[in-house]
């Protein structure tokens, strides 16, 4: 039976049949259930956690500083300043997930229209384009993102920003090869019989149907723009103090690592387990998605 034959009910129940079957496979991928839980916990401690602590992330103790953890209040100890380091990571984990994901949405937004052009139409226009990403492909994006963040004053929005703009590359490569490979297909065939504009095709034909692996790279890149931030700002090119984030945190860690190595392996541990959660989501997200996929 052809989809035009489908009564509304029967097409709903289909979706929700495909949804359902989505989630059971994802469900079943040990990793990205646990990814997903840390994920999860994180962003509920960085939102909650300050404000069950008693002290702020801004407030200075002389008398306890390079306290180890589990001394008194301060679960995590204390930095140099005497600054409880609990409040300082749930602060700066609220700027570094956001930043990760602020930094996903814009790079996504840039490579996915990209690459629909570019797959859609093809020729002269399409080899441009991908010329154009290969270009900044041939940059090592390490030092890219570096020289950018030299030559511009950082903050939580402009790191965002200099993260995307190095990190579209491959999203774009992505949906351009999906793109090309679902342009001749009859749905697509039918949408140019019946006179539809081409951003008609391409917006709301065309890329529902690339939306999968999409999501899967969008998911990949919030753990790499995590990474690059903490890179940036451990260098001090990125958010600098008082402003917390976890990468700033690392760096006035590293003059102390004999002395108070709690000061490194707190947020550092931080790091590790966003990165790693973001990755095996992106990695079962990859399984469920797939219809070839078969997780029994």
């Amino acid at each position: 039976m052809s989809a035009a034959m489908l009564s509304p009910s029967a097409a709903v129940a289909g979706t929700h049949w495909w949804r359902s079957r989505t989630i059971r496979r994802f469900m079943r991928h040990r990793l990205a259930v646990l990814g997903l839980v840390m994920i999860s916990i994180m962003i509920f401690a960085c939102v909650v956690g300050p404000h069950l602590l008693p002290y702020d992330e801004l407030f200075i103790d002389l008398r306890a500083r390079f306290a180890p953890p589990l001394t008194g209040a301060h679960i995590f100890g204390t930095d140099p300043l005497g600054r409880d380091i609990a409040a300082r990571l749930f602060n700066a984990g609220r700027i570094s997930l956001l930043v990760g994901f602020f930094a996903m949405v814009l790079s996504t937004l840039i490579g996915t229209v990209i690459g629909v052009v570019a797959g859609y139409y093809g020729g002269r226009l399409g080899a441009v384009l991908m010329r154009f990403v290969d270009a900044f492909l041939s940059f090592p994006s390490i030092f890219l993102l570096l020289a950018l963040a030299a030559f511009i004053k950082p903050s939580p929005f402009m790191i965002t920003v200099i993260i995307a703009v190095t990190s579209w590359m491959e999203i774009a490569r992505l949906v351009e090869a999906e793109v090309r490979s679902l342009r001749e297909r009859d749905f697509v065939l039918a949408a140019r019989m019946l006179g539809l504009p081409n951003a008609w095709i391409m917006f709301r034909e065309i890329l529902p149907n690339a939306v999968g692996p999409i999501i899967v790279a969008a998911t990949l890149t919030v753990a790499r723009a995590i990474l690059l931030e903490a890179y940036i700002s451990f260098l001090g090119y990125g958010i600098q103090p008082p402003l917390p984030s976890w990468g700033n945190m690392l760096n006035g860690a590293q003059q102390y690592l004999d002395k108070a190595p709690w000061l490194a392996i707190v947020p550092g541990v931080a790091i590790t387990l966003a990165v790693t959660s973001f990755n095996f989501i992106g990695d079962g997200l990859r399984d469920a998605l797939d219809a070839r996929s078969d997780l029994n």
